[in-house]
């Protein structure tokens, strides 16, 4: 061991006082292991490394054959490997990978068997369904690439790793199924990771933003998830996912607005149920967007389209109130908004009752006060509502700051503001791309054969074609009976 190595080791852990190094003598060679005892299996280094260097030192000396052994990988019962450079060294220590320097050697070795802590897997918080796997993602990385093996039991499954970030080393991997993806997606993955140049990445947000590639479209262009059963059903697709150590998501790109609309229960009932339930979704995900837009705009200047007993009745409810239906419907979203985020923000237990019986308080007190009136409560408790049905997080709070655009232009314009905006939207949706597959496909552009899957949910004997949204390779999902 040149002296030289273990002192740039030594010094470039200057100040971390965790730092162990344990000296051993071998044959009257001096021999130092290198580690940090918080992220290392102790048990493991003790039964495979120090022991045996310790049976070593009280054998018969052959240093030779220890050298020997040493360089056939027979020394120690664990693998281990060498390196060369003292900052490689050094980032696998503060990794969790002991290191160990042996006196006259220019290189050292290391040892495997980093161990930090983690919880087990549980199920899903986010992405419930009552039929179907319940298990989800982890912030172990190993364990959550193990999940994803179990699912997809082939060798096709590739793996690419990354480290990412210049303080925190991140292990990111992309992960696809070979001969399913297209070429151009996985090589624009791997550019945009190989050329990151960041701090650290604490979340996989972090890629996310990263990879957007100057796209600052409101609307998302990575589907998160947290369970293996959905990354796994992308990745026969033909889409390319990311897992990143420390999160409990996974990223999956492309995209479209008609997948993120989709959730992994449409596939485990029947197709009558999943057909159904997804145009229920499709119809309430476009009411949370437009309907307080729509009845501000419709009762401040279209009021002559209500029929005559409703907008008596609308005229009544609102007869006392000292503010416009804009204002009167702004007030009730940002209350609406800040109950929400106040019931994720207070600890469980109580989060969800404070929000929903803060809700039925506050509005009730709000139209016996004449703030707002009876049917601008119902409006926005139906828009609330419908937002939740969104299964995406992201598209959803997209949908929710859209909201209030709209609301504003149709408070101010009328039904012509609702309209401009509408049609702008639709417009930047056209011509929005993620990683080259066009959001609204397989609408625009129409593709009869994805249409399978799309606002509803053919049987899966028929869906006998990947869809050419993700894939133009391989396109047959199974092969025809004889």
């Amino acid at each position: 061991m040149t002296a030289s190595i273990l002192d740039n080791i030594k010094e470039q852990l200057t100040g971390c006082s965790d730092a162990v190094y344990q000296s051993i003598i071998v044959y009257g060679h001096a021999c130092m292991l290198v580690y940090i005892p918080s992220i290392v299996d102790t048990l493991s280094l003790q039964e495979f490394v120090s022991s045996p260097l310790k049976s070593e030192a009280n054998s018969e000396p052959d240093w030779p054959r220890f050298l020997e052994r040493l360089d056939r990988g027979s020394a120690f019962a664990i693998p281990y490997i060498k390196v060369f450079d003292p900052d490689r060294a050094v980032e696998l220590i503060v990794s969790g990978n002991p290191v160990l320097c042996i006196e006259g050697l220019p290189y050292l070795y290391y040892f495997e068997i980093a161990h930090y802590q983690k919880r087990s897997v549980s199920e899903s918080q986010n992405e419930l369904v009552v039929i179907g796997p319940q298990e989800a993602f982890i912030e172990d990385i190993e364990t959550n690439l193990s999940l994803l093996r179990h699912k997809i039991k082939h060798a096709d499954l590739k793996t690419k790793h990354f480290s990412i970030g210049k303080y925190t080393k991140t292990d990111v991997y992309v992960v696809y199924i070979e001969g399913l993806y297209k070429p151009e997606l996985l090589a624009s993955i791997e550019d945009t990771l190989r050329k990151m140049s960041i701090d650290g990445v604490l979340g996989i947000s972090y890629l996310a933003e990263h990879m957007k590639q100057g796209n600052f479209s409101p609307f998302p262009v990575f589907h998160y998830t947290e369970r293996p059963d959905s990354v796994a059903a992308s990745l026969m697709e033909g889409r390319v996912g990311l897992l990143q150590d420390g999160t409990p998501s996974a990223l999956l790109t492309p995209v479209t607005l008609f997948s993120l609309l989709q959730s992994s229960e449409d596939y485990y009932q029947s197709f009558y149920a999943g057909s159904w339930i997804r145009l229920v979704r499709f119809f309430f995900s476009i009411i949370s967007m437009l309907l307080p837009a729509l009845y501000v705009a419709i009762t401040t200047f279209h009021s002559q389209i209500i029929p005559s007993d409703l907008l008596i009745t609308i005229a009544a409810a609102r007869e006392n109130i000292p503010f416009s239906a804009l204002t009167e419907a702004l007030i009730m979203e940002l209350t609406f908004e800040a109950l929400r985020e106040a019931g994720t923000r207070i600890p469980k237990p109580v989060g969800q009752t404070v929000s929903i019986i803060g809700g039925i308080v506050i509005g009730q007190a709000a139209v016996q006060a004449g703030i707002v009136s009876a049917p601008m409560v119902i409006v926005v408790s139906i828009t609330g509502i419908a937002s939740y049905i969104i299964p995406h997080l992201e598209l959803g709070l997209t949908f929710r700051l859209l909201r209030f655009v709209l609301l504003i232009l149709g408070g101010t314009m009328g039904l012509l503001g609702v309209f401009m905006a509408t049609f702008m939207i639709y417009g930047h949706l056209a011509n929005l791309k993620s990683f080259g597959t066009p959001y609204l496909q397989p609408i625009a552009p129409l593709v009869l054969q994805d249409l399978k899957d799309t606002l509803l949910r053919v049987p899966s004997p028929f869906m006998n074609k990947r869809s050419t949204s993700f894939t133009d390779r391989k396109n047959q999902r199974r092969q025809k009976r004889q």
